[in-house]
């Protein structure tokens, strides 16, 4: 779920011109030697067609040649290996950078487009939260569309794209939470959707969701208020909002489990409070930040793959959900007077 997946990054994340191995001196040498004996000549470069596509410079592919010969010199003198310009040495694939990390955010997003489309396909076209829990889903494809094209080439572009948009999943989660813990959906005010009430036509989420969009818009403002991207308040923004996120997810598994201690199919309410828990427990990849195995799979792509599963588990409650609802409102009818 994106909406969680940006809590990790407070601790993984520290501002920083340089990395260490960008000062190593046999670095520096080789990538000025490349670019005099590579880029300084018409025909010193020759790109193949995923890098031309990708958009990797003559200046690009120096730094990335030279950080592995650099690494390699490295191991071979028993040394650590070290991070350039922030990120550790990967090899790339196909013009991506990251591949790895490229391949788990599309596992989560497909995980997200299965779940939309299970949204469509098993919860009822009259159930107040449908849309809700549709656009949600499309926001979600949309933050990992751009965290697998982040992984991809990491550019200031496609960075403060990942960024935004993973924002704008976090915000917009804090609305769905709101609506279905606090009966937002339901236009009587109640938690419950009933029979007589769930054919009208007022809109009781509406301020809520108002709140959130100016919210995000203030958000995005701010942190792009400078030439350069605002991470460190964009990171503790999203680390609030995720919090009170989490807080609501659990306070309805309690609120649920509370109200139904004997019913037989209260069973999926503990689901929100389970996939809060795993999805902490997967942020821890990011604190053991670690070299690429192979120089391929890090701490950060582990991280990712760890959440796609999970994504799936949230969409399974949330359709058990608004079925359980359906049904109540189902038997609500049959009670009816005709």
């Amino acid at each position: 779920m994106r909406a969680t997946t940006l809590l990790a990054l407070v601790a993984a994340f520290t501002l920083v011109e340089a990395s260490s191995g960008d000062r190593l001196s046999g670095f520096q040498h080789c990538v000025s030697h490349c670019m005099v004996s590579q880029c300084s000549t018409p025909h010193g470069y020759h790109p193949s067609l995923a890098l031309r596509l990708t958009r990797w410079t003559c200046g690009d592919d120096c730094e990335y040649t030279c950080s592995h010969s650099t690494t390699d010199n490295l191991i071979a003198q028993g040394e650590r290996i070290h991070q350039f310009y922030g990120k550790w040495p990967f090899w790339r694939f196909a013009g991506m950078q990251e591949p790895a990390s490229v391949l788990f955010s599309l596992f989560n997003l497909a995980a997200h487009a299965q779940g939309f489309r299970a949204v469509r396909r098993h919860v009822a076209r009259g159930h107040p939260m449908r849309p809700f829990m549709l656009l949600w889903g499309a926001i979600a494809v949309n933050a990992w569309i751009w965290s697998a094209v982040f992984h991809t080439r990491d550019k200031p572009l496609t960075e403060r794209l990942d960024y935004i948009s993973a924002g704008g999943s976090i915000f917009y989660s804090l609305f769905l939470v709101t609506a279905r813990v606090f009966g937002l959906w339901d236009p009587s005010g109640r938690t419950r959707l009933t029979a007589s009430t769930a054919t009208q036509r007022t809109r009781p989420w509406l301020p809520a969701a108002v709140m959130c969009t100016l919210a995000f818009a203030a958000h995005v403002l701010y942190a792009t208020r400078n030439p350069r991207f605002d991470y460190g308040y964009n990171i503790q923004a999203c680390l609030v909002i995720g919090m009170v996120h989490n807080a609501l997810w659990v306070l309805y598994s309690y609120r649920q489990r509370h109200r139904r201690r004997t019913s037989s199919s209260h069973h999926y309410t503990i689901q929100p409070a389970i996939a809060v828990g795993l999805m902490t427990c997967a942020m821890g990849f990011e604190l053991l930040d670690f070299p690429a195995w192979r120089r391929t799979v890090d701490a950060h792509a582990l991280w990712h793959l760890s959440t796609a599963p999970i994504v799936v588990y949230w969409y399974d409650f949330l359709i058990k959900d608004a079925k359980d609802e359906a049904q109540w409102i189902g038997s609500a009818r049959e009670k009816l007077p005709p």
